[in-house]
């Protein structure tokens, strides 16, 4: 189901913003028996895509009302929550649009995520090149023409994700998540300063392996840092965490590092 300022409504005005220039932003949230998960750091999210745009702020507490009607009260699920500037301006031009939209739709939790959690996910290498911009970067905008690039070559592939490197030959992430290995001990994940989204689940991998007194490295790196891993594997907010059992060609197990990060994660 879809609401579009708290209405149930399945269509936009034409001259909206994000239909015409991808101008706003989205987070996607995972919920459990009506509660939203993590949504602290969802708002966080938003309010700092919004203002590097100057998209007005909505009335937060209105738009949690509103994710917190939408969630299922049963079991796991999501909601996806995607603001636009709202309609209007000449070309692109912002000026005057100052009523921003907001755009909230439910979902049943993707069962595949339970099989990719317990057995772990295989990954290939996405053809098309991530480009460079640090003005973007890190931030869940609403242009997403990379990614369905990218999707594409995966689904051409014959892969559920894949591996996505920029334009320099350095990693960013998957098509839909941030990517993570460890070796000797050492947990290592691409910097996204030029590049890529900085996802929730990032943020509490990173935080949970400090607090475990696990050394986390942020860099640029090659394919082939990953390729020499002991474990791998990739999170976001909807899925956690996820090991890697295959990247193209090149196998890994299921460490202990990445199963006490899921089960830190999982159990929150």
């Amino acid at each position: 189901m879809i609401w579009i300022n708290g209405q149930v409504a399945d269509k936009i005005d034409a001259s909206d913003r994000s239909f015409n220039y991808g101008d706003g932003g989205f987070t996607t949230i995972k919920t459990c028996d009506g509660k939203l998960e993590h949504w602290p750091l969802h708002i966080t999210r938003m309010q700092d895509c919004l203002a590097l745009l100057r998209i007005a702020q909505p009335d937060w507490k209105q738009v949690q009302g509103w994710l917190e009607h939408a969630a299922t009260d049963r079991g796991e699920g999501g909601v996806k929550l995607l603001i636009s500037r709202g309609s209007g301006g000449r070309g692109y031009s912002p000026k005057g649009v100052d009523v921003p939209t907001v755009v909230i739709s439910s979902f049943n939790y993707p069962a595949h995520y339970c099989l990719w959690q317990n057995q772990g996910v295989e990954l290939g290498v996405v053809e098309p090149r991530l480009g460079l911009n640090p003005l973007l970067a890190g931030h869940k905008h609403n242009n997403r023409l990379e990614q369905v690039m990218m999707k594409a070559d995966m689904d051409q592939q014959g892969f559920a994700d894949g591996v996505v490197l920029d334009i320099n030959g350095h990693i960013v992430e998957t098509t839909m998540a941030n990517l993570f290995w460890v070796s000797d001990n050492i947990l290592y994940t691409p910097s996204l300063e030029q590049a890529g989204v900085a996802g929730i689940g990032r943020r509490l991998a990173i935080k949970y392996a400090q607090e475990m007194g696990i050394d986390v490295v942020i860099g640029q790196f090659d394919l082939k840092r990953v390729f020499e891993a002991q474990e791998v594997f990739i999170s976001n907010a909807l899925l956690g965490i996820a090991p890697v059992i295959k990247i193209a060609t090149n196998s890994f197990c299921i460490g202990i590092i990445t199963r006490n990060l899921q089960e830190r994660i999982h159990s929150v």
